[in-house]
């Protein structure tokens, strides 16, 4: 029987003791070893993966040439089917295009590059052998891919990478001219009536009563063909009236509205929604999607919200039937503030 007195047997290995029975430093047990690959043993398999690769880079070239099939070749009608046949030319094309190089490049990294574990010391950097050691390693790098060895997977990966982007590079282009240039002039002009959106139905003065709202557009906008939707985007306003009174015009702008009636853009000067609700006890106009509002009294000035500018004020007049016409164009761009230029 050993010691009990401080409640632990002595002879007890239970608990382990400082300066007795020193743990062994734990030793490093070093890389796995290493694993060959079918490629790296048969001549016959690497060359297989070879193909394999190329095949699949290739795909990703008629991916590409398939996207621009379905852009440039197939003219859209007033069919649905037409459409839908070049939406699936233009999603197979780009999924391909995408997914062609994608699964290229990680079969080439699996199957043929070297994929042995390396384990390296931490050392001091110094500059001119980092330099030399970076080079090295780069060097390394594209003698282990193989790519100098098997022009075919480097001749196709070069066209596939060259042409990927291009599908990409027609859509961008297809958004049509930058924002500064195109939100810069509307259809409205001197002597263009405003008529009801979406009747066209022109607007006498004495139509528009105090408190009322109207949804406008310029006349002869539902007479085109082409385009309509890209003008009326441009081109909607608000007309409302007020007591004259109550309207507050900077220098030059005395004129630009008619007995109270004022005409103002409908696209918020945020992010370009449209600005649809009137309160007429305040008169402030409130855009729903991010809770900007507009003091009509003050020119539209932003009285809440993220938008940053007032909206456009469109002058307006009436010609010698009574009916109200634009005395001019916007004199600003129309639209959200971020679109603006000098």
């Amino acid at each position: 029987m050993g010691d009990h007195s401080d409640g632990i047997p002595a002879g007890s290995d239970a608990v382990a003791k400082a300066g007795l029975n020193e743990v062994e430093k734990f030793q490093d047990p070093g890389l796995p070893p290493h694993r060959l690959r079918l490629a790296d043993t048969d001549p016959r398999a690497a060359k297989r993966a070879e193909r394999q690769v190329a095949i699949l880079f290739g795909v990703s070239v008629v991916g590409t040439l398939l996207f621009f099939f379905g852009y440039f070749f197939i003219r859209l009608d007033d069919t649905i089917a037409t459409l839908r046949l070049q939406n699936m030319l233009l999603g197979l094309g780009t999924a391909f295009a995408m997914l062609g190089i994608g699964t290229g490049i990680v079969h080439w990294a699996r199957a043929l590059m070297p994929d042995h574990e390396v384990s390296e010391e931490r050392h001091e950097l110094r500059s001119e052998a980092d330099r030399e050691a970076a080079v090295k390693i780069v060097d390394d790098i594209v003698e282990e891919t193989g790519i100098k060895r098997r022009p075919l997977i480097r001749n196709t990966l070069l066209g596939a990478v060259a042409l990927a982007p291009f599908p990409a590079i027609v859509m961008f282009r297809d958004l049509g001219p930058l924002p500064a240039n195109a939100l810069k002039h509307t259809m409205w002009d001197k002597g263009i009536r405003l008529v009801r959106d979406p009747t066209g139905t022109p607007i006498k003065a004495s139509d528009v009563t105090l408190g009322s709202a109207f949804h406008v557009i310029p006349d002869g906008l539902n007479d085109l063909h082409e385009g309509k939707l890209e003008e009326k985007a441009k081109a909607v306003v608000l007309l409302m009236r007020l007591d004259p009174s109550q309207l507050n015009p900077s220098k030059g702008r005395e004129d630009w509205s008619y007995n109270g009636i004022v005409a103002y853009s409908k696209i918020c000067t945020h992010v370009g929604c449209p600005v649809a609700l009137y309160e007429q006890q305040t008169h402030h106009l409130l855009c729903p999607c991010h809770q900007s509002t507009f003091d009509l009294t003050q020119e539209c000035k932003v009285i809440f919200g993220p938008a940053n500018r007032p909206l456009p004020q469109l002058p307006i007049s009436i010609d010698s039937e009574g009916y109200l016409v634009a005395q001019s164009d916007f004199h600003e761009p129309v639209g959200p503030s971020f679109w603006e230029r000098g």
